[in-house]
């Protein structure tokens, strides 16, 4: 009989998010006709900006003439999409990344889980916690993750979120900022110190800005390559999806720089972008035409235009829910930098426990903090890209919450 992954075996088997999607349908099927406010999964709710639109339509037009067609194009993307990324979003911040150090793909989540094909097995890898679970699933999946492979780093209101800096020497290590699920960020002399750190015992860095787009506040970095000596130590992933509405369309990038190298079996340095590029040549066909021209309309002047005010409103929104959470009686953090909000649980209440209290007596869905790790217990995540009239709504249900 053939043989299975036994690695499988070792997850979660209840993914968090369909979980949560369960419990939902559960209660709706016993309370039909109740409108539930949805904040737990963080998807977008705007449509696309005008200006990404046209470029769909103009890709569409072209592949209707043998002249303007466009079938397979290059595994790391098309040029005229990393370039525009490497101007934009690198050098126009005084941060020298090329358009070979770029890689487009279909989404952060995938290039955050596929990352680990390139980097051994016997790796040890330090990880926030709580954390988005593709870092710590991906691992398992692998077979890298093991009790003596892997450093969870707690982050509570107890150190503001901040994680400590390693103990156990890790080869690897995540970092999501602005973070997902806390909604909270590292300013720069913090991420500086993870920069150093990595410099110091020779660990990659794997950071994901996902949601760089809504910082608001000046000493966040937008990127980790703001910080001096990043190159050589860090990928950088980023998405179009929450920039710019994109979860359905799908694009985002990942960031190899030439600097950056690890060491083979032997001691020989190796250089990470020609392994990435052998391994999307291997296993991937590259992001489609439509999306790379749609991704490459958010860099033009009425792109950027439409898409912060999208992002603005989602901020706005943000602004609303922690406001109201606060009136309501409950500590909030994240908000101000992220979409996220999370929420500390009243009286020592357990996660999930809140989670049903929210959506019995509100009719509002959130995530069970616990869902994203053990330091997670005790919190739940709501996320602002729902509509304003929703989180105007969901402001005056938490008014008559009953604790």
């Amino acid at each position: 009989m053939f043989k299975i992954n036994d690695n499988f075996l070792a997850l979660n088997q209840n993914y968090l998010f369909s979980q949560v999607a369960r419990k939902i349908n559960a209660y709706m099927n016993s309370n039909p006709g109740v409108r539930i406010i949805r904040m737990g999964i963080g998807d977008v709710s705007r449509p696309l900006a005008p200006a990404v639109i046209s470029a769909l339509h103009e890709a569409v037009e072209e592949q209707t003439s043998c002249d303007t067609f466009c079938g397979y194009g290059p595994e790391q993307g098309h040029r005229f999409l990393t370039e525009a990324i490497a101007a934009h979003d690198y050098q126009a911040r005084g941060i020298q990344i090329s358009a070979d150090e770029i890689f487009i793909s279909d989404g952060a989540k995938s290039d955050t889980g596929n990352i680990g094909d390139i980097l051994s097995l016997t790796n040890k890898v330090a990880l926030t916690n709580p954390v988005y679970p593709v870092y710590l699933d991906t691992n398992i999946m692998s077979g890298r993750a093991s009790i003596d492979n892997i450093e969870l780093l707690p982050c509570t209101a107890d150190n503001n979120f901040v994680p400590s800096l390693p103990t156990g020497n890790p080869d690897m290590i995540y970092l999501c900022y602005p973070n997902n699920p806390t909604g909270t960020t590292l300013n720069r002399d913090q991420l500086k110190e993870w920069v150093d750190y990595a410099k110091a015992h020779g660990a990659l860095i794997l950071f994901d800005s996902a949601y760089e787009a809504f910082i608001t506040e000046d000493d966040v970095p937008h990127s980790i390559y703001e910080i001096e000596g990043a190159t050589e130590v860090a990928i950088e992933f980023r998405s179009f999806s929450k920039t710019a509405g994109f979860t359905g369309l799908r694009c985002a990038y990942t960031v190899v720089p030439m600097a950056l190298k690890g060491e083979n079996a032997i001691g020989e340095s190796v250089s990470l972008n020609a392994l990435w590029q052998r391994r999307q040549s291997t296993k991937f066909n590259g992001a489609s035409y439509l999306s790379q021209r749609a991704a490459e309309a958010v860099y033009s002047p009425e792109g950027k235009k439409q898409i912060r005010s999208t992002i603005d409103y989602y901020l706005r929104n943000a602004t609303v829910l922690r406001e109201g959470l606060k009136k309501a009686g409950l500590n909030v953090y994240g908000g101000v930098n992220a979409p996220y909000i999370w929420v500390k649980t009243p009286d020592g209440m357990d996660s999930w426990s809140f989670f049903d209290i929210l959506l019995e007596q509100c009719n509002i869905a959130c995530t069970p903090g616990v869902g994203f790790g053990s330091a997670g217990e005790g919190y739940v995540r709501l996320t602002a890209f729902g509509s304003y009239e929703d989180c105007l709504q969901a402001v005056e249900r938490l008014s008559l919450l009953k604790m």
